[in-house]
C-alpha cells in the first residue's frame, strides 16, 4: 500500500480544489434564489448583473493564476496555496456579508483570485509529491475534490432554496470560509515538494521529504526511492546546465517547452469548450427553459453533481491502468454526441409549446450522460499539464495553461446569458462541434504519459539530457506492484 502520508498530503492540499468546486457551483444556485434576487437585485437581476457577478470570479481567477508563479517558484508550493487560501477566506466572508451588487462583485473577485492561485498550484504539488505509479490518482484529486465541492454546493443551494429570507443565500455563500480557514491553518504542516527543494539546492531536506513521502514502513522499496531521488537530481542539474536562465520568453522560444505549453493550454481549453461551465453556471436557467421550477431545477442539478462525482471516482481508480488518451477520446466524442442529442430534442420539442414529457425527461437524461463523458476530461485536464511540464517551467507553464482555462471561462460566463436568450438550443450545437474537434486534436497530437516518471517524460519532447536512474518500460497499461509506487515503472538498472 502507498504511504498514507502522501495520500493525506494530496487530499488536504486539495481542500483548495473543494473551494474551487463549491464557489463555482454555489453561485448558479444562489442567483436563482428569489430572496437573493429581491435583496441584491431589487427584485430584478438583469442578464448584465448576472454576467457581472459570475464574470468577476473568473476575472479574478485569471489574475490569480497569472501571478501565482511569482509565489510558487521562489517561495514554494505551500506558500502559494497558503496565500490563495487567505484570499478565499476573505472573499467568502465578503460575499456572505454583501449588501449590494458591488460588494458581491468584490467578494467574487477576491474568491476568484484565490481559486486562480489554487487551481494552478495544487496539481503541481500533487504531481511532484506523488509516487509515479499513482500519479494520476493523486494528481486527479484536484478534480475529485472540485467535484465534491460542486456536489456540496448544489445541495446546500437546494437547501437554501427551501429557506426564506437572507439566510437562504447568505449561509451558502459564507460556508466557503470554513475550508479556506482549515487549509490556511494546516498547509505548512505538509512537507514541501522534494522537486522544488532540490531546485533550490535544499538537498538534505529534499531527500528527507522524498523518503517521508515514498519510503514504505518496511523499506522494501528503498532502492527505488534512492534511484528516484537520483533521477530527479540528475534531471534538474542537467536542465540547469543546458538552460542557465529560464524566462517567460524561453517558454515560447524553446521548442520542447513551447510544445508542452501548447498541449497544456489545449487540454485546459477543451474543458471550457466542452460546455461544462455553461451548464454549471446557468443550469437553473437552462432547466427553466425546459419548464422546470427553481426548486426542481436545483434538485436535478444536485443529483447531476452526485452522479458526476461517482464517475470521477471511477476515472481516478482506472487512470493509472488505462492511460490518459484511452479515457480522453471517448470523453470528447461522447460529450459532443450528448449535446447534439439534447439540442435536437430542444429543437423539435420546444418546452414552451410542447407538452411531451418524455422529451423533457430525455433532455435531463442527456445532461447526465454528458456528465459521465466529461469525467475523464475533467480529471485529466488537471493531471496532464502538471505532468508534461519540466521542473524549470512547471509553475509558469501551468500558470499559463490555467489562464487559458479561466480566460475561456470568463468569455463563456459573460456571453452565455445573451447566447442562451438569443440562440437557445442552437448554442449547444457549437459546443458539440468544439468537442469533436478537441477529440481529433487529442488523437493526433497528445502523447501518452502513463508508465513514466515526471523526468522520463522529457523523452517525449526531445529534450532528455541524462540517462534515467529509473529506466522506462514498454508497458502500455500499468501493472500494480506490491507497494503501489512502481506501477508501470521499471527499476531495472543498466550496468553498462
Amino acid at each position: 500500500m502507498p504511504k498514507l502520508i502522501v495520500i493525506f498530503c494530496c487530499v488536504f492540499a486539495s481542500l483548495g480544489s473543494f473551494l474551487f468546486g463549491y464557489d463555482s457551483g454555489i453561485i448558479g444556485s444562489v442567483i436563482a434564489i428569489p430572496a437573493f434576487v429581491a435583496y441584491i437585485g431589487d427584485g430584478n437581476l438583469s442578464d448584465s448583473a448576472t454576467g457581472g457577478i459570475v464574470s468577476a470570479y473568473t476575472g479574478g481567477a485569471i489574475i490569480g493564476s497569472l501571478v501565482v508563479s511569482w509565489i510558487a517558484d521562489p517561495f514554494g508550493r505551500r506558500m502559494a496555496i497558503f496565500v490563495g487560501s487567505v484570499f478565499a477566506a476573505v472573499g467568502g466572508a465578503v460575499q456572505g456579508g454583501a449588501n449590494n451588487i458591488a460588494a458581491m462583485v468584490v467578494g467574487r473577485l477576491l474568491a476568484g483570485i484565490a481559486i486562480g492561485m489554487l487551481s494552478a498550484t495544487i496539481p503541481n504539488y500533487c504531481s511532484e509529491v506523488a509516487p509515479p505509479g499513482i500519479r494520476g490518482l493523486l494528481g486527479g484529486t484536484q478534480q475529485w475534490m472540485l467535484g465534491l465541492g460542486f456536489v456540496v454546493a448544489q445541495w446546500v443551494g437546494y437547501g437554501g432554496s427551501q429557506a426564506t429570507g437572507a439566510f437562504s443565500w447568505r449561509f451558502p455563500l459564507s460556508l466557503q470560509v470554513l475550508p479556506a480557514v482549515i487549509l490556511c491553518g494546516g498547509i505548512f504542516l505538509l512537507p514541501e515538494s522534494p522537486r522544488w527543494l532540490l531546485e533550490h539546492q535544499k538537498v538534505a531536506e529534499a531527500q528527507s521529504n522524498l523518503e517521508k513521502l515514498h519510503l514504505n514502513r518496511s523499506q522494501t522499496n528503498a532502492d527505488f526511492v534512492a534511484r528516484e531521488f537520483q533521477e530527479i537530481r540528475d534531471a534538474l542539474l542537467a536542465e540547469k546546465a543546458a538552460i542557465t536562465s529560464v524566462s517567460w520568453k524561453t517558454i515560447f522560444t524553446n521548442a520542447p517547452y513551447r510544445r508542452r505549453l501548447l498541449l497544456a493550454c489545449g487540454i485546459q481549453a477543451f474543458t471550457q469548450t466542452s460546455g461544462i461551465n455553461v451548464i454549471n453556471y446557468y443550469g437553473p436557467r437552462i432547466y427553466a427553459t425546459l419548464g422546470f421550477s427553481v426548486s426542481t431545477s436545483l434538485f436535478i442539478i444536485g443529483v447531476y453533481g452526485a452522479f458526476a462525482q461517482l464517475w470521477n471516482t471511477v476515472c481516478l481508480a482506472i487512470m493509472d491502468r488505462v492511460g490518459r488518451k484511452k479515457l480522453l477520446l471517448p470523453s470528447m466524442f461522447g460529450m459532443g454526441a450528448a449535446l447534439c442529442v439534447n439540442a435536437t430534442l430542444a429543437r423539435y420539442f420546444n418546452p414552451e409549446t410542447s407538452t411531451n414529457q418524455d422529451a423533457l425527461r430525455a433532455s435531463v437524461a442527456m445532461n447526465f450522460v454528458f456528465s459521465v463523458f466529461f469525467t475523464s476530461l475533467g480529471v485529466i485536464s488537471w493531471v496532464y499539464p502538471a505532468e508534461i511540464m519540466s521542473m524549470a517551467i512547471r509553475a509558469r507553464g501551468t500558470s499559463l495553461s490555467t489562464v487559458t482555462n479561466w480566460s475561456l471561462n470568463l468569455l463563456f460566463a459573460q456571453c452565455s446569458p445573451l447566447a442562451l436568450s438569443r440562440l437557445g438550443y442552437r448554442y449547444f450545437y457549437i459546443f458539440a462541434a468544439l468537442n469533436w474537434a478537441g477529440g481529433i486534436s487529442i488523437y493526433l497530437f497528445y502523447p501518452e504519459t502513463l508508465g513514466r516518471t515526471l523526468e522520463q517524460l522529457d523523452e517525449l519532447f526531445g529534450d532528455q539530457r541524462v540517462a534515467h536512474a529509473l529506466k522506462d518500460t514498454t508497458l502500455t497499461t500499468g501493472e500494480a506492484s506490491n507497494d503501489g509506487f512502481t506501477r508501470g515503472v521499471s527499476v531495472t538498472i543498466d550496468k553498462a
